[in-house]
């Protein structure tokens, strides 16, 4: 689904291969030494432990790593919204010492979610949204769209930020152009995930083409404290990317969950079923990425004539797995559009088909 959203394949696998890395360099040990299923001396368990240790699945790169911080990437960070994906960015840059808690400050409307801010992270916290704008550095915007009105954006007017101000968007299906009404010249647009909050996230950015060099650099070093970055110029990409590494957790523990709860059916204790699904899934992952093999001759090597492996995939076949997971998608990046204001029709039996480079909303290339 990815090609036909106009990824290109080496994109999708970056941001693939990338998610997996962070999630095993940072998974590995923990599991490893806590699952009391798998034996110090076993062979695999050897071989897992030994490929994390010495980050063989490491794929560092220019975009996505980022020197060590000196000192604070700012004076002062604005945080408008104080919800789940607010923290999730937070807390590794505190954590990392890429920012003091200090030089945090935090808004929203809910004096109970900016005090849980407060006590777990040690930010200030502000009544008004001028108040907290006041003479900041970099305002991170993490309220729901739906909170995007025009008396919203009039409180953005009335502050005063200091000259070279940025805004960065974490909103999805927000275009730069209706972040725009908040009265800042300089906008980057992101789609992180949940897994940012252990600081191995996954964003798609992009900008305003008015942002310096220097201030693209800054940007992409606040993104990295939290994770892996890809830089897109066409801020298309980051609406198909929400139906890939924004949304995407989700479905991985979707299937967890249903895997895990089978488990429990066939009798094994939902721990043990836990540590089973969660191993099969790290080892699978590290495996494939190991023999860099396509995953249909991984898949194959499994699948023995007329065997258990074969049953099931007859299974999830007759099921319209593969199906189901592209309508899943595709249905995430139309509904990514649909709260930009843009048109949904995009895709399989849609009416317009949103290829790279192009408008993606008035292409009139057959599906």
């Amino acid at each position: 689904p990815s090609l036909c959203l106009g990824i290109t394949r080496s994109q999708e696998t970056k941001v693939i291969e990338e998610t997996r890395d962070k999630m095993i360099s940072s998974c590995v040990p923990t599991m490893l030494l806590r699952s009391s299923s798998c034996r110090s001396g076993s062979s695999i368990t050897h071989r897992l432990w030994r490929a994390a240790a010495t980050s063989s699945f490491s794929t560092s790169s220019e975009e996505s790593q980022a020197a060590p911080p000196s000192g604070p990437l700012l004076d002062k960070i604005s945080v408008i919204g104080a919800g789940m994906m607010a923290s999730a960015m937070v807390e590794p840059m505190i954590k990392s010492q890429a920012q003091p808690a200090s030089q945090f400050c935090v808004y929203d409307v809910s004096d109970t979610a900016m005090e849980k801010m407060q006590s777990n992270y040690g930010v200030q916290t502000s009544q008004t949204i001028a108040e907290c704008l006041d003479q900041t550095n970099l305002v991170i915007l993490a309220v729901k769209p739906q909170n995007l009105t025009p008396a919203f954006f009039e409180q953005f007017q009335a502050s005063t930020p200091a000259d070279d101000a940025m805004l960065l968007s974490v909103i999805a299906g927000t275009p730069l152009s209706k972040l725009q009404q908040s009265g800042f010249a300089r906008i980057v647009r992101s789609m992180p995930n949940t897994p940012a909050t252990i600081g191995q996230g996954m964003t798609v950015w992009s900008c305003t083409p008015n942002l310096t060099t220097d201030e693209r650099a800054l940007a992409r070093q606040v993104l990295n404290s939290f994770g892996k970055t890809m830089y897109v110029d066409d801020e298309a990409f980051i609406d198909m990317s929400t139906s890939i590494s924004g949304s995407g957790p989700a479905y991985i523990f979707m299937l967890c969950e249903a895997m895990i709860d089978a488990g429990v059916h066939m009798g094994f204790p939902r721990d043990q079923a836990t540590t089973l699904v969660y191993h099969t899934m790290l080892g699978s992952t590290l495996y494939a990425m190991e023999t860099k093999e396509h995953p249909a001759i991984l898949r194959n090597r499994v699948t023995s004539p007329s065997g258990t492996t074969a049953s099931a995939l007859y299974e999830l076949e007759n099921g319209k797995f593969r199906t189901v997971i592209k309508d899943a998608m595709w249905a995430c990046y139309r509904r990514s559009l649909e709260m930009g204001n843009n048109d949904p029709n995009v895709g399989p039996y849609r009416n317009h088909y949103q290829a790279p480079g192009n408008d993606p909303h008035n292409s009139n290339k057959p599906n």
